[in-house]
């Protein structure tokens, strides 16, 4: 279990807490587990890499809800990316699940990522985190704190890198925001990828 005021803080500062934290899916086939090594945050309408930059809308409703629910998304017409919601409701702030460890559930994990040629690999990217934990674009807005989820922060923070988020478009994809944070020497976390569009500084 978590407690759900530690995530009423801008996401930030609850996306460094989240290294190291495992968050659990059960499913028919059984459960998977991920301790999450690479994070990025977004923050709502100061920040121009965030869904909610432009205000409240019906795809974003979630991110202005209770924190510690899930905001998922599709992506480039094929991919799922989940990620943690998180400050008080009514401020929109949520931690994308970039890439973790997969500690529970491993030949299941691999059944669902075929493509992957090592362990190292079946979470490793935010796409391939929800396949392999069996994250649905359906969870959005799902309670991490009911089943069939399950999220337990870490009991202390771990040391961490910070630099620009890969992938973003524009002014949020530069080092103006270095809130892309990760565990350094995982082999779970993913390679970074400036955007082709993402404004230099």
């Amino acid at each position: 279990m978590f407690d759900r005021d530690a995530l009423a803080r801008p996401a930030t500062e609850v996306a460094v807490d989240l290294l190291g934290a495992t968050i659990s899916k059960d499913s028919a086939d059984g459960r998977v587990t991920v301790r999450l090594t690479e994070v990025e945050a977004y923050l709502g309408d100061v920040d121009p890499g965030s869904h909610a930059f432009r205000g409240h809308t019906k795809r974003t409703t979630v991110m202005f809800d209770e924190p510690g629910h899930l905001y998922t998304y599709f992506t480039y017409g094929m991919h799922v990316c989940a990620n943690i919601v998180c400050s008080p409701p009514g401020t929109a702030s949520a931690v994308l699940l970039r890439g973790g460890e997969v500690i529970e559930g491993v030949e299941l994990a691999r059944s669902r990522r075929t493509t992957s040629k090592t362990d190292a690999d079946l979470a490793r990217g935010p796409a391939r985190l929800v396949v392999a934990l069996g994250v649905t674009l359906a969870d959005g807005g799902a309670d991490l704190a009911e089943p069939p989820f399950e999220l337990t922060l870490a009991p202390s923070r771990s040391e961490f890198a910070a630099g620009p988020r890969t992938g973003v478009s524009g002014a949020g994809g530069t080092t103006e925001f270095p809130w892309r944070f990760w565990i350094p020497g995982e082999k779970s976390v993913s390679p970074y990828k400036v955007h082709a569009r993402a404004r230099r500084t």
